[in-house]
């Protein structure tokens, strides 16, 4: 997959909130948090996460990047939430 250039924020790398949603089962999904997210996809991908080994191979949904860490942590945790999987279902996949 060819993803657009890391960008930098005035901080430094600014990290990505990911969605994934495996190919052989488009049930199984995951939301993760990165600052290289080529990198990281091509890690689940390849079997190197043991979360989601055993579904790849996974496909990009949506990223949203942050500048501000902090949030990109909030956020990857709302979207694991009980409200976060709401708006997710309803907003993102």
């Amino acid at each position: 997959m060819n993803f657009a250039p890391q960008i930098a924020s005035e901080a430094g790398v600014m990290k990505t909130v990911y969605l994934l949603r495996s190919i052989t089962d488009p049930s199984k999904r995951y939301v993760g948090i990165t600052s290289d997210l080529a990198e990281r996809v091509a890690t689940h991908n390849a079997g190197r996460s043991k979360h989601t080994a055993k579904y790849r191979p996974w496909t990009l949904v949506t990223y949203i990047s942050f500048e501000n860490d902090q949030r990109a942590i909030d956020f990857e945790r709302y979207l694991k939430s009980g409200s976060g999987h709401a708006f997710a279902n309803k907003r993102l996949w």
